[in-house]
């Protein structure tokens, strides 16, 4: 069952209110270790201050995932976003995708995604992102492979280890 009719993206560029912003904080730790933990609200609103393009999806406007990318200009401190910066002269890279449990696997990530290379082809950009492998996350690796993600390194740090992907 999908419920990809229901859903609608809303980009943001400023940090949200503070209802919001703390429901994206929370959806974000509660997605842990899928995508990497935030150390405050206050970390979240530097990535969002830092961030180029961001999404809330929402289903009856109440919020049930979000996107946080960055473009080659960012100051973002990442090594996975560095990893790319010193790649490409412009990409744009997928920092973190959280969808809410119940809704995941329902098409919500494809819709994003859609969308998200939709607009990367506007500007003639590759879409980049990095997905652990160790702890290995298999659906995202999956769903990377069948959204046309093409391996483009990996990285081993002390307490886990991700691979680079490109399309």
């Amino acid at each position: 069952m999908s419920k990809v009719h229901d859903l609608e993206l809303s980009i943001f560029t400023e940090v949200p209110d503070n209802m919001a912003l703390n429901i994206l904080y929370t959806l974000n730790q509660d997605n842990i270790p899928e995508v990497g933990e935030l150390e405050s609200l206050n970390h979240l609103c530097e990535l969002i201050h830092m961030s180029a393009l961001n999404f809330y999806v929402l289903q009856n406007n109440i919020i049930i995932g979000f996107v946080i990318c960055f473009r080659e200009n960012s100051e973002y401190k990442s090594l996975n976003y560095k990893y790319f910066k010193n790649k490409e002269d412009k990409f744009l890279y997928i920092d973190r995708v959280v969808i809410k449990n119940g809704y995941r696997r329902l098409g919500v990530g494809s819709y994003l995604y859609d969308h998200l290379y939709e607009l990367a082809q506007k500007e003639d950009i590759p879409l980049c992102c990095e997905v652990n492998i160790i702890p290995k996350n298999d659906i995202s690796l999956n769903f990377h492979s069948k959204k046309g993600f093409k391996y483009d390194g990996e990285f081993h740090y002390d307490d886990h280890s991700v691979k680079y992907l490109k399309k």
